[in-house]
């Protein structure tokens, strides 16, 4: 499973808007020249946070963005989620309406089973069990710990 570039700019969006939890808002321009990021996407990923109820934002001359909630509260399935959609090992793979994993080779009319369903859907749970398992304020202290010193011999 390979997430794109939207999950990967909306983290590190998130992570420096956790490093500056409490502080007044901060302009996207300002996260897009320290990380390093074109603007125009992050507008547009900050929007599909926004609506996801993970930032909020305030206009004028002194707006800008911040988190929702607290760090300690923003999980990273909810990101992934919000910026890729349902977490899914493999193409075939769907969420029913009851939220059960679907596979798209599983046969009604013969009542047989995707021999590879058990896998990826082990492999689904597994990122997801992991995304849910991480919050932005491990990523914040990560972010800020400083960085190791290589040993010298």
């Amino acid at each position: 499973m390979i997430f794109t570039t939207k999950a990967e700019y909306g983290v590190r969006l998130l992570i420096e808007l956790g490093r500056r939890d409490g502080q007044p808002p901060v302009s996207l321009k300002a996260v897009a020249e320290r990380e390093r990021l074109p603007l125009a996407y992050l507008e547009r990923i900050a929007a599909l946070l926004k609506k996801a109820g993970l930032l909020t934002a305030t206009r004028g001359a002194h707006g800008g963005y911040l988190l929702a909630r607290p760090p300690s509260e923003i999980t990273m399935d909810a990101v992934v989620l919000a910026l890729e959609g349902a977490i899914a090992p493999m193409d075939c793979f769907f969420d029913d309406r009851e939220g059960r994993v679907s596979c798209a080779h599983h046969e009604e009319e013969t009542q047989q089973h995707c021999a590879t369903k058990l896998l990826w859907t082990r492999v689904q749970l597994g990122v997801i069990k992991s995304l849910q398992g991480t919050t932005l304020a491990e990523l914040v202290e990560f972010a800020e710990r400083p960085p190791a010193v290589p040993a010298t011999y």
